[in-house]
């Protein structure tokens, strides 16, 4: 196959343009997964796709990636957000509003619903990690997906 050759400015402006979706997409999937990540854990944004027959509403999926010992401080999700969680692997130790710490295993699920408050989100291991699934029906315009509680 037969390489074409670009010239100077064309290649900036293509690394110009590679660099700003990169950006935007940091931005985004940073300030739309942002889970109140505390200690060993990640986050990551895996798709989102508005609801066809549902008019202004969007699924998002959210990874949530524990180590040992991993948490993530209590948070709020948005009051238009319903959410249906799967752990993947591990166990997860959780707590919505003022009810008691459950611990989920691998193949189980629970759901938070609109308003709650997630009280406790934390891998249940000091030894192995941990990965669940969030995935939100939320308002479309909605981006932030999780904000630290305050008392």
């Amino acid at each position: 196959m037969k390489r074409i050759q670009t010239s100077k400015p064309v290649r900036v402006l293509r690394f110009i343009y590679a660099f700003v979706v990169c950006v935007l997409i940091n931005a985004t999937v940073g300030t739309g997964a942002a889970i109140a990540a505390d200690k060993n854990s990640k986050v990551t944004l895996v798709y989102e796709h508005a609801l066809p027959n549902v008019p202004g509403k969007s699924i998002k999926g959210v990874l949530v990636e524990y180590g040992p010992g991993g948490s993530s401080s209590a948070h709020t999700h948005p009051k238009s957000a319903f959410i249906y969680a799967t752990v993947l692997e591990g166990a997860i130790r959780s707590a919505v509003n003022d009810g008691p710490v459950v611990t989920y295993r691998a193949g189980e699920s629970f759901s938070e619903m609109p308003g709650d408050r997630h009280a406790v989100s934390e891998n249940a291991s000091k030894t192995e990690p941990a990965k669940l699934l969030a995935v939100f029906v939320v308002d479309t315009d909605e981006k932030v997906l999780t904000t630290p509680y305050k008392k």
